[in-house]
């Protein structure tokens, strides 16, 4: 039998409530940290519209945008206990719940955009997200996150020998710590939410993220150099509470995985879209955008792959996996 408490929250994150024809409704409420006009949103309010659709209206998804409910890490921590059903975080947030995620955060893994979609949509993207099972936590998809650039305040990072004397932001991943330490740089994690304040103030001197995010954090107005070495491709992950997948009947499990699959290939489109509207955006703002030869950041990089292969065994078995898929 459930725990009294346990049911509690599965009844809250679930949120059954009867409809107008007799039926009851589930309702299961999906929570993230972006705006509403972030294609991460626009996809997931398909992925709502598509499990409204398939359900024939008897399930409903309840989206909490712009950090409602908590940060990345807190959301994850509700999905555990079953108190929210769905969320969405970068991989590098799960590195704490699955070593399996933290090759996402390695530089220069996938040779380009078809060889990653590839590896996420197939056997091993698949095997990572059923690898936080044990942790409460099953994925659903992965959504496009594009690339990772340095963008910075006083210079452009052309070659790795810039970051020199820089404190660059990044997430609280110790893999990508790893990396901008490897590259020159000070690794310097801060919340997201914390970023903008922060390069205005001088408690950084830069930070890396893809295109649509620097420019709807709005980050370029202080940020004025960004270039395009594209050092990682960290990709998100749509998350549901186990506690709720478990609670869910098999019809309603296939409905909401086939509604996340579809939801991420119309992501690929938006983000697509958005990227190049980013770009064009920051230049008309007056942001220097620039493409670097990536060759010096790559070998500058080797070591972090020679450190996992001695320390971090199974994380560079993976490496290898994910670099034999043709």
């Amino acid at each position: 039998m459930k725990h009294p408490l346990l049911l509690l929250f599965v009844a809250f994150a679930l949120g059954f409530s009867g409809c107008s024809k007799n039926r009851e409704v589930t309702v299961l409420k999906m929570a993230h940290g972006l705006d509403v006009t972030h294609p991460v949103h626009i996809a997931m309010e398909y992925m709502a519209k598509r499990v409204a659709e398939k359900s024939d209206s008897t399930m409903r998804i309840d989206l909490y945008p712009s950090s409602q409910l908590g940060t990345e890490r807190e959301l994850v921590e509700l999905l555990q206990i079953g108190s929210l059903a769905v969320t969405k975080v970068s991989t590098s947030v799960m590195e704490g719940f699955s070593s399996s995620y933290s090759v996402f955060s390695l530089p220069y893994v996938f040779r380009d955009d078809s060889h990653r979609f590839r590896v996420l949509e197939g056997d091993i993207g698949t095997e990572i997200l059923m690898s936080t099972q044990q942790k409460y936590l099953r994925g659903l998809c992965y959504y496009d996150a594009g690339s990772r650039s340095f963008y910075t305040k006083s210079k452009p990072i052309l070659a790795p020998s810039d970051l020199g004397g820089l404190k660059i932001r990044t997430q609280e991943s110790m893999t990508s710590v790893k990396m901008v330490n490897v590259l020159g740089g000070s690794a310097t994690p801060i919340a997201w939410g914390e970023l903008y304040t922060a390069l205005q103030q001088g408690v950084v001197d830069g930070a890396e993220n893809n295109p649509p995010s620097f420019h709807l954090s709005r980050h370029y107005e202080v940020a004025r150099f960004y270039v395009l070495d594209e050092h990682t491709s960290v990709p998100d992950v749509v998350l549901i509470s186990t506690v709720v997948w478990n609670d869910l009947t098999e019809d309603q499990q296939r409905i909401l995985q086939e509604a996340a699959d579809e939801s991420a290939e119309f992501q690929k489109g938006l983000w697509q879209e958005a990227t190049k509207h980013a770009i064009e955006e920051v230049q008309k703002a007056g942001v220097q955008v620039m493409i670097p030869n990536k060759k010096p950041f790559f070998d500058k990089v080797q070591p972090l792959y020679e450190e996992y292969r001695k320390t971090r065994p199974d994380v560079h078995q993976l490496l290898l996996r994910i670099q034999s898929v043709q």
